[in-house]
């Protein structure tokens, strides 16, 4: 008998050092009334020493629609296994805030480096006020021959 899939709640250290292993995430927002989501490159910035704040650094083009979107937004990663039939997410709500890259060495530290370098002089970030994650473990998967039958 198979044992059945299941879900585990991730830690918050969990889902920081999934966080940290990333560099293109989904952003989320309401633009007209309905949802919008688009892909972002974005790096971690972590306050250090004993406090465990974290924010998503990103940057954009001036004036486009991450730029002007509302406060409210979400933030999501994940890895899919279709094989095994699990995988995790993490999601991060916050607060989206422009930041000067000059103020605080911003731009030194935090650069989350887009793939298109073009014209990317809005810089935000999301102050998260929630991080959650799930993993997905696939059911075992059970074979109805040996597998020496197969060579």
């Amino acid at each position: 008998m198979s044992q059945a899939a299941w879900l585990e709640e991730l830690s918050n250290e969990e889902c920081l050092e999934l966080l940290r292993s990333r560099s293109v995430g989904r952003i989320g927002f309401t633009v007209d009334g309905f949802p919008f989501v688009v892909p972002v490159n974005y790096r971690l910035v972590e306050a250090g020493g004993t406090t465990p704040d974290a924010w998503i650094a990103l940057r954009t083009r001036p004036g486009n629609v991450i730029d002007q979107a509302a406060d409210d937004v979400a933030f999501e990663i994940d890895n899919v296994d279709v094989y095994h039939q699990g995988g995790w997410s993490v999601l991060v709500r916050g607060t989206l805030h422009e930041i000067d890259p000059d103020a605080a060495n911003i731009r030194e530290r935090f650069d989350p480096q887009p793939w298109i370098d073009t014209e990317r002089d809005a810089w935000l970030i999301i102050e998260p006020f929630a991080v959650t994650g799930r993993r997905l473990h696939g059911p075992e998967i059970e074979w109805a021959f040996h597998v020496r039958a197969y060579l």
